[in-house]
C-alpha cells in the first residue's frame, strides 16, 4: 500500500515554543509520580512565570488534553511509518496495535493523562476529533469493507472506534483491565465492529 503523509494535529499557535515547554515539563513531573501537580509546580519545573501555564492553555485539564493530542501524534506518526497491511480490517488492528503501545510505553503516566480526558476545559477538546482521525487514516478508502456499506463503514466506524479504543482505555486506566488484556480487548471491540461490514 502506499506510504501516507500526515501532519500532527496541532493548533499553531503564536506562543508554540513556550507551549511546548510547558507540556515538556508537565510530562517531567507525571514522570516523577506527581500526577497531582499545581499550576504553580508546573510553572517552577517549566521555569516560566506562574501565569505562564494559565496564559497559553488556561487550565490544567486543557494540559492534559494537549498531552494526549501528544500521544495520539505518535500512534499516528508510527502507523504511518509502519509496514501497512492492504485491507481496511488489518490496518485498523495494526493502529490499535500501534495505539496500545505507545500507551503501554509509559503506563503510569498514560494513565494519569487519560484520568483527565473526561474533565472539561476552559473550551471544548478535541480529543475526539483527533481519535477519529487515527483511525479514519487506518479505514483508508475501505479496501476489504463489503461494497454496499463501504460508504457508511467509512463514515461511522471512524467515531465507533474512538468510542470503543476510549472505552477501553478507561477501563485500563481505572485498574480494572491490566496491561497484558489492553490489545486483545481492544482488537476484539474492533473486530466486533467491523463484523458487519467485512466482505463474505
Amino acid at each position: 500500500m502506499k506510504r501516507i503523509k500526515i501532519q500532527p494535529f496541532t493548533n499553531a499557535a503564536r506562543g508554540e515554543p513556550l507551549r511546548q515547554r510547558v507540556l515538556d515539563a508537565a510530562e517531567r513531573l507525571l514522570r516523577k509520580g506527581k500526577a497531582d501537580f499545581s499550576m504553580r509546580d508546573l510553572a517552577a519545573e517549566a521555569g516560566v512565570s506562574f501565569a505562564t501555564p494559565f496564559n497559553q492553555f488556561g487550565s490544567k485539564a486543557a494540559i492534559m488534553h494537549a498531552l494526549s493530542a501528544r500521544r495520539i501524534d505518535t500512534m499516528i506518526k508510527r502507523f504511518v511509518e509502519a509496514t501497512l497491511p492492504a485491507d481496511a480490517s488489518g490496518r485498523v488492528l495494526l493502529a490499535i496495535d500501534t495505539a496500545v503501545a505507545v500507551m503501554l510505553e509509559e503506563p503510569e503516566v498514560n494513565r494519569a493523562v487519560m484520568g483527565w480526558i473526561g474533565t472539561a476545559g476552559p473550551s471544548p477538546g478535541k480529543v475526539l476529533e483527533h481519535s477519529m482521525a487515527l483511525w479514519s487514516l487506518a479505514l483508508g478508502t475501505g479496501e476489504g469493507l463489503a461494497g454496499a456499506g463501504r460508504e457508511q463503514a467509512l463514515r461511522c466506524l471512524p467515531g465507533q472506534f474512538a468510542f470503543a479504543f476510549r472505552g477501553v482505555l478507561s477501563f485500563w486506566t481505572a485498574g480494572e483491565l491490566p496491561d497484558e488484556a489492553l490489545a486483545s480487548n481492544a482488537r476484539e471491540i474492533a473486530l466486533t465492529l467491523l463484523l458487519g461490514f467485512t466482505e463474505r
